[in-house]
């Protein structure tokens, strides 16, 4: 089972950034799919998240309107859009598989997470 996020880097506030999790190993593909994030100091905390099929889709209050989350099975990937960025948004970007098929926020709710990937949004 391996997750491999990419796609962060450095950007201005206001920019955009497009981040990818591959995921593969798995024997099936029933679970949804988190992102999160973990400044430095702070909890790591729920960003997005999606059920397999993509028909359900849950974001923080705090990205809502902003990042977009999709995913592609075929392809064993999930994305996220991030538009209008601000330097709060400065964090290790995570994604993470889920226990069910179900979105969640907690963390501990989650089996296998991906490397990381870093996110600065420059003032």
């Amino acid at each position: 089972v391996q997750l491999q996020a990419s796609g962060g880097g450095l950007v201005q506030t206001g920019g955009s950034l497009r981040l990818s999790c591959a995921y593969s190993g798995f024997t099936d593909d029933d679970f949804a799919i988190g992102w999160f994030r973990q400044a430095p100091g702070k909890e790591r905390d729920f960003v997005a998240g999606i059920t397999r099929s993509g028909g359900s889709t849950y974001y923080s209050d705090s990205v809502k309107g902003r990042f977009t989350i999709s995913r592609d099975n075929a392809k064993n990937t999930v994305s996220l859009q991030m538009n209008s960025l601000k330097p709060e948004d400065t964090a290790v970007y995570y994604c993470a598989v889920s226990r069910a098929n179900t979105v969640v926020p907690g963390p501990s709710e989650y089996l296998y997470w991906g490397q990381g990937t870093q996110v600065t949004v420059s003032s």
